[in-house]
């Protein structure tokens, strides 16, 4: 059976990938493609407890190092119980962040760089790689103005709070943002960049054709 094919979605909060992660498995779903549909960190019972520490604003303080480890460990999890049982089936997976944000938050946020964060990637998740990565790139302060209104209205909703990223100064971002145009400029073969502030249809549209072309390479 021919492997599957893994998709990773990126951006910074608020840079609308979740919204176009469900644009897009519909768009999948009609043409009977039916991907798996997972996100990180969380994915697995475990993975989404972790998630909850580490994205919960009453974490803090928790180190930047500890951070970064509990992050591989849900990643860690994730790949043995959902992403390669799926790729090794012959299934699509769609992943809402993967190392890429690890490198961007963790590596260009908190400072440890990349060299670090990908030595880490080859020994716990086994350098495992997406075939396409779709990076969602608005203005920084577009997509923090919408990660923050997000973020109160579901805390107001659901009490989740989710906000603890969110709590840091405009520079951390500033290197985030940075951090992943860099990961795009230097692996241009996986990294579709989109980016400027566009509608949800003019981002949904470029999706769709980076993932067309891509099916079509597959499929020959």
């Amino acid at each position: 059976m021919p492997r599957g094919l893994f998709i990773t979605l990126e951006g910074l909060d608020g840079s609308g990938k979740t919204t176009q992660i469900k644009r897009l498995e519909a768009w999948m779903q009609k043409r009977g493609l039916h991907p798996v549909v997972t996100r990180q960190p969380g994915g697995t019972a475990t993975g989404d407890r972790i998630r909850t520490l580490l994205l919960d604003s009453g974490s803090t303080p928790l180190a930047p190092m500890t951070e970064m480890a509990l992050m591989f460990a849900a990643r860690a999890q994730a790949i043995a119980e959902v992403i390669e049982p799926a790729l090794a089936a012959g299934r699509i997976v769609l992943c809402d962040r993967f190392t890429d944000s690890t490198e961007a938050y963790q590596g260009g946020g908190r400072q440890f760089g990349s060299e670090p964060v990908l030595n880490l990637h080859r020994l716990i998740c086994g350098n495992l790689q997406p075939d396409l990565t779709l990076l969602l790139l608005p203005s920084l302060q577009a997509s923090l103005t919408r990660a923050r209104r997000r973020n109160e209205r579901t805390a107001a909703e659901t009490g989740q709070d989710e906000n603890r990223f969110e709590q840091e100064q405009g520079e951390f971002f500033r290197r985030v943002w940075e951090k992943y145009r860099e990961i795009a400029r230097r692996e241009p073969h996986r990294v579709v960049l989109i980016e400027g502030n566009l509608s949800i249809d003019e981002v949904h549209e470029q999706i769709v054709e980076a993932i067309s072309e891509r099916l079509v390479a597959v499929q020959h």
